[in-house]
């Protein structure tokens, strides 16, 4: 199987750094994916709140993130073996238990998460089209329904190449005009990086509190933990972003990823020798895009908080239920008032990004489970140029399917928004973070747990010359260990019992469900019926 092992690319192997760049490319994805929402937002919410303190949280973040993906990226360029195949295996529970509950949950999950990107959308041009105020502040539904619809076609007709062209240009105009923004701003420099290196611990505002502000007074009613871990959810991605973002090495084509794969032979002398080295070399592609794609989210960060402290915080200004981006129009109209227009178009821009690259988890996460529920070692798919005609032809329908569903559930979720926000009779905020903060606590927070403590185990199934080595083994684990617990503190510092049974309840009726699907999915057919005279 390995003889058909591509050679990596010349840049790769080159003893030039700058050649390294030239892999860049999926990374751009998940870097994009938390612009939207992770930078443009609660970068700048943190910054306003906690000031230049809030750094080292999002250091941490981003490092227990990275070695989540680097991990799971290299395990995928290595065996070509994604983990949700991997998973199947696992044990506790029937075959596939892990992986039927997160297909489940994302089903569940990604259309709340596109609903919130959509609804976040509709805010923004209302807000500069002057409807905002429209049925009771419930036209900000109806702005995200429109842009959510025409996003939902343009990805029907798109695949992965059209999205990382898409995300590299979104990532290099916003990284290049903020940078700019941030030194017209002049920050307190000596503070900013002292924010990165120095833990400091995190404590409301004085004024948050008083705030006249309704959705203001929700933020300071969760304890501060509660707060630090949407950050958590939010900043870098989430855990079916990366799920997704392993799946993406296929249509990469780098190392097995992109090859027909099965278990590596533990062969000695020169073939295997051969073989290793060529895998070695592969082994690059990941920790260059992963380092480099967590550097631009960890630059993004440092930017919105330094902008955030700068500008909204000495305002009592945040990016909240009542209007997700409309006070950071401020870190460039402070500048000059015409360069508002720049910065809608800006934003209007990165959120669509970030919607578009949404939309596209799902049916990659789709490919990926059926690929496991086969139990073939193959890499089929709507966007791949391998398998048979069938095979592509399944893919596409897969795809479209899962847009599908993902788009008409955030539009079903908009509309119950919209419905319930036109009914209010006390003028409240739409209740965006009420949808997001329990999709984001399983999907942020959770399953990055649940990846990380994976990962040693699915690397046992490599041979021993191309497994982790034993700092990634114990990072994975502890960054497990946190996710999860951070995961369960913030459900009980939210709702007490409640909402760790939810949590718990959640899980649980997923391994009943995976038990009922695995029981069925192992009953024979029926033979069929002979037809003729029998004996």
């Amino acid at each position: 199987m390995l003889r058909n092992l591509p050679a990596p690319p010349k840049s790769l192997v080159s003893v030039d750094p700058a050649g390294w760049l030239r892999v860049f490319g999926p990374g751009a994805i998940i870097a994009s994916l938390t612009i939207g929402t992770g930078e443009l937002i609660f970068s700048s919410r943190g910054g306003a709140l906690f000031g230049y303190r809030v750094l080292f949280l999002f250091v941490v973040i981003c490092l227990a993130k990275w070695v989540l993906v680097y991990s799971t990226a290299r395990h995928m360029v290595v065996s070509g073996i994604h983990p949700f195949q991997r998973w199947m295996e696992l044990p506790g529970g029937p075959r596939g238990w892990l992986p039927l509950i997160l297909w489940l949950m994302a089903a569940i999950c990604i259309p709340v998460w596109v609903s919130f990107h959509a609804s976040v959308l509709g805010d923004l041009v209302a807000t500069t089209t002057g409807t905002k105020k429209w049925w009771n502040g419930a036209s900000v539904h109806v702005w995200g329904g429109l842009i959510l619809t025409s996003i939902v076609l343009l990805a029907l007709r798109g695949g992965y190449r059209s999205l990382e062209r898409v995300q590299l240009a979104i990532v290099a105009a916003m990284l290049a005009a903020m940078c700019v923004s941030l030194v017209l701003l002049e920050p307190n420099w000596w503070e900013l990086l002292a924010g990165f290196v120095v833990p400091r611990t995190l404590s409301y505002p004085s004024w948050l509190a008083d705030d006249p502000s309704a959705a203001v007074r929700q933020i300071a009613e969760r304890p501060e933990w509660v707060e630090a871990t949407l950050y958590v959810g939010v900043i870098g991605g989430a855990g079916y972003d990366y799920l997704a973002y392993t799946s993406f090495l296929r249509d990469k084509g780098w190392g097995m990823a992109g090859l027909c794969s099965g278990a590596l032979p533990a062969e000695e002398g020169t073939l295997w020798h051969e073989r290793y080295t060529i895998l070695r070399q592969w082994m690059r592609a990941p920790l260059i895009d992963c380092t480099v794609s967590f550097l631009v989210v960890l630059l993004f960060s440092g930017v919105f908080v330094a902008s955030g402290a700068i500008v909204l915080g000495p305002r009592h200004q945040l990016p909240s239920n009542e209007g997700f981006l409309e006070h950071q129009a401020q870190f460039v109209t402070q500048l000059h008032p015409w360069l508002y227009p720049l910065y809608v178009v800006g934003v209007l821009l990165t959120m669509l990004g970030t919607l578009y690259g949404t939309l596209e988890v799902a049916p990659t996460i789709m490919r990926e489970f059926m690929i496991a529920l086969s139990d073939k070692r193959h890499c089929t798919s709507g966007t791949s140029t391998h398998g048979t005609g069938a095979q592509r032809s399944a893919g596409d329908r897969y795809r479209k399917s899962a847009i599908l569903w993902s788009g008409g559930g955030a539009c079903l979720v908009l509309a119950i928004s919209f419905w319930h926000q036109l009914r209010g009779a006390d003028g409240r905020p739409p209740g965006l973070e009420q949808l997001l903060i329990p999709a984001n606590l399983f999907t942020g927070v959770l399953l990055c747990g649940i990846v990380c403590l994976t990962n040693p185990w699915c690397d046992r199934k490599l041979p021993a010359a191309l497994r982790l080595p034993i700092v990634m083994v114990l990072l994975n684990l502890a960054a497990g260990v946190a996710f999860v617990t951070l995961s369960v503190w913030s459900a009980w510092s939210s709702n007490g019992w409640f909402a760790v049974a939810i949590l718990a309840g959640t899980v649980m009726v997923g391994y009943v469900i995976a038990t009922l699907l695995a029981l069925r999915l192992r009953e024979p057919h029926p033979a069929p019926k002979r037809e003729g005279n029998e004996r």
